[in-house]
């Protein structure tokens, strides 16, 4: 007697038929995802909100481009980059959409490139799908599962080389009931850089396979330049607005503490997810990780980005602005006074400003424009903080560089002072300021592009130092 478990061969070719018709029908019964290509612009800006309130398949097309530019004025290295830009542009979609990604690596290229996608699920999130040499395409599909932001970044051996010449980037995967309505979106990264020559020595710079070993980064920088954020390129807001800025670290190696001088977080989507903690003053955010930061600026003037491990931000880059613009509100920030202390020396009339000393006999150096963009961007890095954007500075406190007496009179030994430093008293413009300067860790070029900047743009002068006189300072020091 045949058991009635066994079935003969032929049984089961049929039931093997009538299944794969069964799945082709149901397969075929189902509607058509409707096709959108992703528009990707260039960072800070990201694509818009998403309205629509269904899944569809998204076509992301991301062009892998080795470029050379400027890490900061006067400075040049080779970036790896998706799409031209650091980070490489945001890919936005909606959870449980079908995202069909083209991976192009171009002709001229020098080196093979892959993508690794934090936001699939499956082995690699894409990476050994999409390697590829240079004059090569590869594409393949993931369904966005799972709601959060995310990182992408190449990972191609070795990734740490790859990732730290800027192949990062992220990508949003919106809840299906989308996010609340703000008024501004901004896209922010950060990341770690290893050149062979120090901050912002000037040149072609080449990437420092050991400096990246012993994670100590030459630069830590936000959206891939030194001054990406700062200046002409600082972001805008308006006082109450609500401001939603994504923000994410590429690495490789260094965690951020990021902060914004001048506003508290409303919320914060900690690590990219959809937990929200209310009213936070830093969040940490690791490398290959994200925050989501939800903050209102109230009153006019430059709100700061910073890593707060602080010499990131003055030492290394990692600083940016948001210039707010409204009217001024005294119940939520007041101007303040400022007045001495009653029966000390800072209640007496300050002495007459120093007489003018000799300048030294030497030819003033060229206000070229790229030596001036330097100047500009050292001073927005690492004077404008204390001083002043408008180089004004804060009573009592820090003197100002504009329009500045001591400056037009003794500009070397203003030099001198970013040099080497100085404590005590100073008197500008009348003035007396009591107060401690550190040495500034700036190479002779910085020094001596900063000071002329100060020189033309904020006291109406002519170019008066060049980096020779400087490097000769430092040997007398």
């Amino acid at each position: 007697m045949k058991s009635p478990f066994k079935l003969s061969a032929a049984s089961l070719a049929t039931s093997a038929l009538l299944a794969l018709l069964g799945n082709t029908a149901a397969l075929a019964a189902q509607p058509a995802l409707p096709v959108i290509t992703q528009e990707l612009v260039a960072p800070p800006q990201l694509p818009p909100p998403i309205t629509r309130n269904s899944a569809a398949h998204v076509v992301v097309n991301l062009t892998v481009e080795e470029v050379e530019r400027e890490i900061a004025p006067g400075t040049r290295y080779t970036f790896w980059t998706f799409g031209g830009t650091v980070p490489g542009k945001m890919i936005r979609v909606r959870e449980g959409d079908t995202v069909e990604l083209h991976l192009l690596n171009l002709p001229d290229n020098k080196l093979p490139h892959n993508i690794d996608l934090h936001a699939v699920t499956g082995p690699g999130g894409g990476a050994a799908q999409t390697l590829i040499a240079p004059g090569n395409e590869a594409s393949f599909t993931f369904k966005a599962l799972s709601a959060g932001l995310y990182v992408y970044h190449c990972a191609t051996a070795p990734v740490g080389m790859h990732v730290a010449n800027g192949m990062y980037g992220m990508i949003l995967v919106e809840p299906k009931e989308g996010l609340p309505p703000v008024d501004k979106e901004f896209y922010v990264m950060q990341g770690d850089f290893y050149t062979d020559g120090n901050y912002r020595a000037p040149g072609l710079q080449n990437f420092d396979m050991q400096k990246a070993i012993d994670e100590k980064p030459t630069y830590v920088l936000f959206n891939g330049a030194d001054g990406a954020l700062t200046g002409a390129n600082s972001l805008t807001a308006k006082a109450n607005e609500k401001v939603r800025m994504f923000f994410g670290v590429g690495g490789p190696n260094i965690t951020s503490s990021f902060h914004i001088i001048g506003t508290i977080f409303d919320r914060v989507y900690t690590e990219g997810g959809s937990k929200v903690q209310e009213n936070v003053q830093t969040t940490m955010v690791p490398a290959g990780g994200s925050a989501i930061v939800e903050f209102t600026p109230r009153v006019p003037g430059n709100l700061t980005l910073v890593d707060h491990s602080l010499t990131r931000a003055f030492n290394k880059g990692a600083i940016g602005l948001i210039s707010v613009s409204g009217p001024e509100k005294p119940e939520i920030y007041g101007k303040g006074i400022k007045k001495p202390l009653a029966a000390t020396s800072l209640a007496k009339a300050a002495p007459a400003p120093a007489k003018a000393a000799a300048k030294p006999a030497v030819a003033a150096a060229p206000a070229a424009p790229a030596i001036h963009a330097r100047g500009k961007a050292v001073f927005d890095s690492a004077c404008a903080v204390c001083h002043q954007a408008d180089g004004k500075g804060v009573a009592g406190v820090f003197p100002p560089l504009a329009h500045s007496d001591f400056f037009q009179q003794r500009p070397y030994e203003m030099a001198h002072i970013v040099l080497n430093g100085r404590s005590g008293t100073m008197v500008v413009n009348g003035a007396k300021y009591n107060g401690v300067m550190p040495a500034q860790d700036l190479n002779d070029e910085d020094i001596s592009a900063v000071i002329n900047y100060i020189s033309v743009e904020l006291n109406d002068g002519q170019a008066v130092l060049t980096p020779e006189q400087v490097r000769d300072m430092r040997k007398k020091r």
